[in-house]
């Protein structure tokens, strides 16, 4: 569905081709004009050896730089006028580049003070089926431009548009990573329950800051208080299946890891989301059908189904941050229901 109105390298030697590589002739992008042309992203900021990132032999350093890259070509994608070259990106990564578009429109959206109407014609048309990744990026542009997380969000969907705070603590903690990971630091957030959802973002940026390795990963967050490494394991567990990168044995050594620290059911709530947002999308890719019975003791239609009857539970006008942190509470004892009876 075409949006009318506002729209006008691999890193290290892993043996995988770079996303940007791929990409053909008909999807490279126009350099975008006027004033526009100061926001475009340079496609290094996928980087993640730049961003002195952990690197490890393997496919996960080509997995998780592909989805960085993905998302530059969404945003840069809006940046250039050519959104309808978004749709044209492999399945796989779509997420990826509506989380950059998203990013992007919301960008632009803050900076001429529009109310959020290119977010929403995003979400009403060629985005309408990642929602997830959709207001993932939107917090990802209040981090950029250094705004409240919530701040322009009341006209999006009224509980996934608290995944901005998510998106809002991925993209904070990468561009601060020495704070956010090193120094453990936590930015002024209006209330407790802001920051739970800021830590399930930090969550999935520690996943490509370690990229991957349960080691290190379970070293990390066991360096955080207690009472944040809730938030952390679900994070992590929703980038696992969100975006992949672990191989079997390392998604089962992160299972251990978590049940060991007592946050199982956290683990599985992050997976089982992620499992979520790909089926809301219309696919699962392989790398998500084989994490989602390692995480959450369940094929990925069955995970995924606990966030829709936690939904349900809710009522008629779930809207409050409050009920984003049920959404999630109820789902973990989805989780915790079935395991009772297997």
């Amino acid at each position: 569905m075409a949006v009318r109105g506002v729209f006008g390298g691999s890193v290290g030697d892993t043996g995988t081709t770079s996303f940007l590589d791929q990409v053909t002739i008909e999807q490279t992008l126009a350099p975008a004009r006027g004033l526009w042309r100061f926001l475009e992203k340079d496609p290094v900021e996928s980087d993640l050896g730049r961003r002195r990132f952990r690197l490890r032999a393997g496919a996960a350093p080509g997995v998780l730089t592909a989805a960085e890259e993905t998302y530059v070509y969404g945003y840069n994608a809006v940046i250039a006028r050519e959104i309808h070259k978004v749709g044209r990106v492999p399945q796989e990564r779509q997420p990826f580049a509506w989380e950059g578009a998203a990013a992007a429109a919301t960008m632009l959206d803050l900076i001429t003070m529009t109310r959020g109407r290119r977010l929403n014609e995003l979400l009403a048309g060629p985005a309408q089926l990642h929602p997830h990744a959709a207001h993932l990026g939107a917090g990802r542009a209040h981090a950029l431009l250094r705004l409240p997380p919530t701040w322009g969000m009341r006209r999006a969907h009224p509980l996934l548009r608290w995944l901005a705070i998510d998106g809002y603590g991925f993209q904070r903690s990468m561009s601060k990573a020495d704070l956010m990971v090193g120094e453990r630091a936590m930015p002024e957030l209006a209330v407790r329950a802001h920051c739970a959802i800021f830590d399930q973002g930090l969550g999935r940026l520690l996943w490509y800051h370690d990229c991957a390795a349960p080691d290190d990963l379970t070293a990390h967050i066991h360096a955080y208080p207690a009472s944040r490494r809730a938030d952390l394991w679900s994070g992590v567990a929703f980038a696992a299946v969100y975006t992949g990168g672990a191989d079997l044995d390392e998604l089962d050594q992160l299972a251990v890891y978590a049940g060991a620290d007592g946050f199982r059911q956290h683990l599985a709530q992050g997976a089982a989301f992620a499992c979520a947002a790909w089926l809301t999308a219309g696919s699962l890719p392989v790398h998500a059908a084989e994490a989602a019975p390692i995480l959450t003791g369940a094929p990925a239609e069955e995970a995924a189904a606990w966030t829709d009857a936690a939904l349900a539970s809710l009522g008629h006008d779930p809207h409050t941050h409050d009920d984003f942190l049920t959404w999630r509470a109820q789902t973990r004892r989805a989780w915790a229901r079935r395991h009772r009876t297997d």
